[in-house]
């Protein structure tokens, strides 16, 4: 049996790590970058007399997918090689017949998904996740996400430690020179308080500043939780965001130890979400207070494995050889179809 691995050629090398370890365990991993798709992987998809085959075919190998016991979804980056030169509408028309194709494709893979789409999809819903999290008692910022000016401005007199800015979905702007510009969290001036106009443009998320003494970073696979530690404060670009002087911050990550209450309601929010793997951003404040800030259901955790050394590859390699296992008796046993 085969571990179907999706995600896409410019990917880290987070990829190479966990299939080293998948093979390590004598399982056998495929890689499908879908930015090579439609341009250079081919996909035959057949449905003929009560049979289904589909097979996925790059310069390397080809893989069927009734082979396949576990897939991990990881990354997607659907015709990302069609060429710009196509008609502007032809070439949206054929990314999105490429992304429906794919999408069907994962859905009918009968096996263990880490995660299923439709589960990573409602999970990335950052207002649901704070809703969710309050819920189940774990600590959130106050948070405010709003198009009006007034409002803002009411929020920002009742949060005694000022308030910051982020937004909701993930995205960069592009300069005339194709450098990428990423939107990180940033603090709310009073000079931003009063020109506020643009909002009606755009809805933006507020919250609450936290004091930091340390941010986390906590890597779920399935039931293990795996913690690090950052002081941003001792850099002074990464004081509202570690993102922003992230390669300078990259081997000053320490191992943290989560209270076990804390480790408990992560594991209560990912059963809500019907997740396997969660990357989780936590700030640990002055008073040992412990703020949810979000979690990623397709996180990053590469450098994690460096800086401090915490074991994800092996743990993810581990989840999946595992389940597959586990899937192979199960379909030997029932005459049932398992999604």
């Amino acid at each position: 049996m085969t571990i179907l691995i999706i995600t896409h050629s410019q990917d880290n090398e987070s990829i190479s790590s966990v299939m080293a370890a998948i093979e390590a365990r004598g399982e056998k991993a495929f890689r499908f970058d879908t930015d090579k798709f439609p341009t250079q992987t081919r996909l035959d998809i057949s449905y003929s007399n009560g049979s289904r085959n589909i097979i996925i075919a790059n310069e390397q190998q080809k893989l069927n997918l009734k082979e396949v016991s576990s897939v991990w979804y990881r990354r997607i980056a659907i015709g990302a090689k069609i060429p710009y030169s196509m008609n502007k509408q032809l070439r949206q028309a054929s990314i999105q017949e490429s992304r429906t194709t794919i999408a069907g494709m994962i859905a009918s893979i009968e096996a263990f998904h880490l995660d299923k789409v439709v589960n990573i999809r409602l999970a990335e819903n950052k207002q649901l996740q704070l809703q969710v999290a309050e819920e189940i008692g774990l600590k959130i910022p106050r948070t405010l996400i709003t198009n009006n000016p007034e409002t803002v401005k009411q929020f920002a007199q009742e949060c005694q430690q000022d308030i910051v800015t982020k937004m909701l979905s993930s995205f960069a702007i592009y300069d005339n020179f194709g450098q990428e510009k990423v939107v990180f969290t940033n603090p709310v001036t009073s000079e931003d308080i009063n020109n506020l106009d643009g909002l009606n443009l755009c809805p933006m998320t507020f919250q609450e500043k936290i004091p930091k003494a340390l941010e986390l970073r906590t890597i779920i696979v399935g039931k293990n939780l795996f913690t690090a530690a950052v002081d941003s404060q001792a850099v002074h670009k990464a004081r509202y965001d570690w993102r922003r002087e992230g390669l300078a911050l990259i081997n000053t990550w320490q191992p943290h130890n989560l209270p076990k209450y804390v480790e408990q309601k992560l594991l209560k929010l990912m059963a809500y979400f019907q997740l396997n793997y969660g990357a989780v951003d936590i700030i640990l404040t002055p008073d040992n207070e412990y703020i949810f800030l979000e979690v990623n259901p397709v996180g990053e955790f590469f450098w994690l494995e460096h800086s401090p050394g915490l074991p994800i590859s092996q743990s993810i390699a581990e989840l999946l050889v595992s389940c597959s296992h586990n899937l192979k008796s199960l379909f030997s046993e029932s005459q049932f179809i398992v999604g």
